[in-house]
């Protein structure tokens, strides 16, 4: 715990600071003045109720974030960034319909930390470099019945991110370069496929590939979704990427069963295969599988877990499209890349809302695939309120203590967001 002290003790913002960030959260007022945000919403339809000249939306969120690792070659980073998107979307007309957004991210006071592009190697990395870029530029068609084809720069989000998504976490999205189509002819049956020519990512570098995916769900009415699907990530952007070129091919089940009126039961089971693909220069197979069982009563959600993603001969189970954040922690700790071991994460998770404010704190013990080399634990909190349908704030804390993988981090962030 000697790590611990130290990380702590280096650090200008400590649970104390999250705990302040959670009483001035509690006391904020829930609601904004209905007058202006209806005033902005008639702004931005140009007047017309139904936005029959078409809407702009605007998108604005303001984010600090503290993160310190236990490593002497590193200073302790602060950012404090100004994320925004402003985009454009048509009315729809003989089932067209086409949308613009352009997004950018603004350092405002803080830039003492490494965005991977501004060359400040010295700082911990904070993932939020200040680019501009053409975030999403795409037409859909619906003139098909039960059918959306949609192409062009555009967010795709499939299930729960953890194979191919937006990575929604970071300022700067992930955004793909596609041609999607999502058909739901089938009774209680929704199917997504799409073709994808390049993703830039929150890096904002753009990644040439040559991918593919379906996904197959079906709703049981009562019980949950059971997904079924294939994705083939083919890069080709340069030679060094070919190590993620991969093929996955699984079955996943989520939903919950209602005991009560007031307890639910909830469940997922997944389970899917990876092999090497294309110019990849290993040739391996790995497996995951992914196991949740939790309650749902008075107002309080409890859940334990576990995921495993598979390592063998030198190469972890990867999944290069996801949105990484929302899995394994919050540190981020296995976030670049599955170690060659495998990991698998067991969790605990506990949510609540008090007043209209969510809390949750989360537990992760993490091991390799065996579960016989112990990689380290990690403590996760978040307090966050929904003001109406536009505003909102987040207080975010993540603790990882090393075991026997990477080193001690910890990071904290405060962020408050405006969407129309």
């Amino acid at each position: 715990m000697s790590s611990y002290k130290t990380l702590i003790k280096n650090k200008g913002f400590t649970l104390s600071a999250f705990s302040i960030a959670i009483l001035a959260m509690s006391s904020t007022s829930q609601n904004a003045s209905a007058g202006i945000t209806e005033s902005i919403e008639n702004a931005l339809k140009f007047g017309q109720a139904d936005a029959k000249y078409g809407q702009i939306k605007l998108d604005l969120r303001y984010r600090y974030e503290n993160a310190n690792t236990v490593d002497t070659t590193k200073q302790t980073a602060n950012a404090d960034t100004l994320r925004w998107r402003i985009g454009y979307l048509t009315p729809k007309f003989a089932g067209l319909q086409v949308y613009a957004e352009y997004e950018g991210n603004q350092d405002v006071f803080t830039n003492n930390y490494n965005s991977t592009r501004n060359g400040k190697t010295q700082y911990d990395v904070i993932a939020d470099p200040q680019q501009h870029e053409l975030n999403q530029f795409w037409f859909t068609y619906t003139g098909i019945a039960d059918t959306e084809v949609k192409v062009g720069r555009q967010r795709i989000k499939i299930d729960n991110d953890r194979f191919i998504g937006n990575v929604g976490w970071r300022q700067m999205e992930q955004t793909f370069d596609a041609v999607t189509v999502t058909n739901k002819s089938l009774p209680n049956t929704t199917v997504q496929a799409g073709y994808i020519i390049n993703a830039r990512d929150i890096f904002s570098k753009e990644n040439d590939m040559d991918s593919q995916f379906v996904n197959i769900g079906y709703d049981i009415d009562g019980l949950g979704k059971l997904s079924a699907y294939t994705y083939l990530v083919d890069f080709q952007e340069a030679p060094s990427q070919n190590g993620n070129s991969t093929q996955t091919y699984g079955f996943r089940f989520n939903g919950g069963y209602k005991l009560t009126d007031e307890v639910k039961a909830l469940y997922t089971a997944e389970y899917a295969i990876q092999k090497d693909l294309a110019d990849n220069p290993l040739n391996y197979e790995v497996d995951y599988i992914n196991v949740m069982g939790g309650v749902s009563a008075y107002g309080v959600t409890l859940k334990a877990a576990m995921e495993q993603l598979g390592g063998q001969d030198g190469k972890g189970f990867d999944t290069p499209l996801a949105t990484k954040h929302a899995f394994q922690g919050w540190a981020d700790i296995f976030l670049v890349a599955t170690p060659a071991d495998g990991v698998r994460d067991t969790s605990v998770s506990l949510a609540t809302k008090i007043k209209g404010v969510k809390l949750m704190g989360i537990y992760h013990d993490f091991d390799d695939d065996t579960g016989s080399v112990d990689y380290g634990q990690e403590y996760d909190f978040v307090v966050a309120k929904k003001f109406g349908q536009h505003y909102s704030l987040l207080a975010k804390y993540a603790y990882y203590d090393a075991n026997t993988f990477s080193v001690d981090t910890q990071k904290f962030w405060i962020q408050g967001g405006i969407s129309y």
